[in-house]
């Protein structure tokens, strides 16, 4: 009979044990407790307003920076912001460098199948961005096809690009991009169309440029750690926004609620 209790005894332990590891390795798992047990969502970025841009003041604003910071106050943490190299976006969260890759990011075929991905957040589209005096001469694609531009590395607009048959220079920001043509080095420039909205024309630091061509339509999403859990949560908190009108107040701040996706 002791035998029994006691064979009984380290069998409870046993299954009590591999339940416990069982749950611990299902906590090392989840990128949502790793973010809430070291306080912090460091959150991948660009300088790229109207998403990712400093104020006055040095401090990281914009409509995917206030979304951010919504969502780590959500989870109980402080919001990091890390500038990266567009480029390595996708080895920065594997090296867990960075949380979250949150900077208007083009939902491509490439992105969806390295990250895990929430839905899209906002309609998006690339275009052509030359001097104002030269618009009226650049309206198709065959009026530009014999310019030289410039393009952010690895960016939906570099694709655009390479698609086209563009003769173009790759350079680390949209806003070098911008930068260029603004100096005369290049002819013209492929952006965002929120980003161009925010930057050129009327009203802007560049009102001698202006976007013409539209190449592309597309959407934004943020990317997570390929199977993280963060996307699915991202998702839910976005919807939960959404409803309350909190996520519309916000893209208002930034000229951005007409370019919002339903969730």
């Amino acid at each position: 009979m002791k035998k029994k209790i006691v064979a009984a005894v380290m069998a409870l332990v046993m299954t009590l044990s591999m339940t416990a590891c069982g749950a611990a390795g299902k906590g090392a798992d989840s990128d949502v407790a790793y973010i809430k047990d070291k306080g912090t969502l460091i959150v991948g970025i660009t300088d790229f307003a109207p998403m990712d841009y400093k104020d006055d003041n040095g401090n990281w604003i914009g409509f995917d920076a206030d979304m951010a910071a919504k969502v780590a106050d959500s989870l109980g943490v402080k919001v990091e912001f890390v500038e990266i190299d567009w480029d390595n976006k996708i080895l920065e969260l594997d090296n867990k460098s960075i949380d979250v890759v949150w900077n208007g990011m083009t939902l491509t075929n490439e992105v969806k199948s390295a990250m895990e991905c929430t839905n899209a957040y906002l309609n998006n589209a690339q275009v052509v961005v030359v001097p104002v005096a030269d618009a009226d001469n650049c309206k198709t694609v065959e009026d530009v096809l014999g310019l030289k531009f410039a393009v952010e590395s690895g960016s939906a607009g570099e694709q655009a690009a390479m698609e086209n048959g563009f003769d173009y220079t790759s350079l680390t920001s949209q806003a070098d991009a911008v930068m260029e043509v603004a100096a005369g080095t290049s002819g013209a420039c492929i952006i965002d169309l929120l980003m161009a909205g925010a930057m050129v024309g009327k009203g802007t630091s560049y009102e001698n440029l202006t976007h013409t061509v539209e190449l592309t339509t597309e959407e934004y999403g943020i990317g997570c750690r390929k199977g993280s859990d963060l996307a699915a949560y991202i998702n839910d908190e976005l919807k939960k926004y959404y409803a309350d009108g909190s996520m519309k107040t916000i893209a208002e701040t930034y000229g951005v609620q007409d370019a919002l996706v339903a969730q």
